[in-house]
């Protein structure tokens, strides 16, 4: 019973650490690029838009298509590097043990 309990409080541990993560995520700010760095998105940990920076340069009514594409590459670029961030930081807190496929922690 004894491993037990230690068991018991190293999953409370792991789990009050997980909880610490799951906020610092929340508060960071991680950004994308595309069109080399003339558009910028910034994202949160939760993979949330929270900024836009276009270069004046594309805002050119006649390319208005590719200024979207644009965006939408920024914006994907910087989730993508929310997600690789959160999945490094939660390999420190799990000491490298894989989260379930499928489980979010938010």
């Amino acid at each position: 019973m004894k491993n037990l309990g230690h068991l018991m409080k190293q999953a409370q541990a792991m789990q009050s650490k997980m909880a610490e993560l799951q906020g610092k995520m929340a508060d960071a700010e991680i950004e994308g690029t595309s069109g080399a760095g003339m558009v910028t998105a910034t994202v949160n940990g939760k993979g949330e838009l929270k900024r836009l920076s276009i270069d004046p340069k594309l805002a050119d009514p006649n390319e208005i298509e590719m200024l979207e594409d644009l965006i939408v590459a920024a914006c994907a670029d910087a989730k993508g590097r929310a997600e690789t961030r959160f999945e490094e930081e939660m390999k420190a807190v799990t000491g490298g043990l894989p989260i379930p496929p499928g489980m979010k922690l938010f």
